[in-house]
């Protein structure tokens, strides 16, 4: 399953800037994890300058897609995806995780 399709079954469109930044972060952490080991010194900076925008556009819209898939989300998916339930919100770190670890065990 492609990352859009697994984003958008979530519950997060394209109508989100934050949508294209997770698609993009999630594959940049697909195809090397050191990413996801210093999602602000490595991960978002590599989000920015791909989409040329700023560092805190790209972490505020992470945030509003994590928020909205929480809020009004397919949260049972995100459970799933996951592999266990979720007690409280993923950070935005942690979502991009989730999503990665999922699309690697699953190709």
């Amino acid at each position: 399953m492609k990352t859009a399709e697994i984003v958008q079954k979530l519950g997060i469109h394209s109508i989100y800037c934050g949508y294209f930044y997770v698609i993009y972060g999630t594959e940049l952490a697909v195809a090397d994890e050191r990413y996801l080991l210093s999602i602000t010194k490595w991960l978002y900076p590599e989000i920015a300058a791909h989409f040329d925008t700023s560092y805190s556009k790209v972490e505020r819209g992470i945030r509003t897609v994590v928020n909205i898939c929480w809020q009004e989300g397919n949260r049972k998916y995100l459970n799933e995806l996951a592999g266990y339930r979720l007690t409280r919100k993923p950070t935005s770190g942690e979502f991009i995780a989730i999503l990665s670890e999922y699309i690697k065990m699953h190709r």
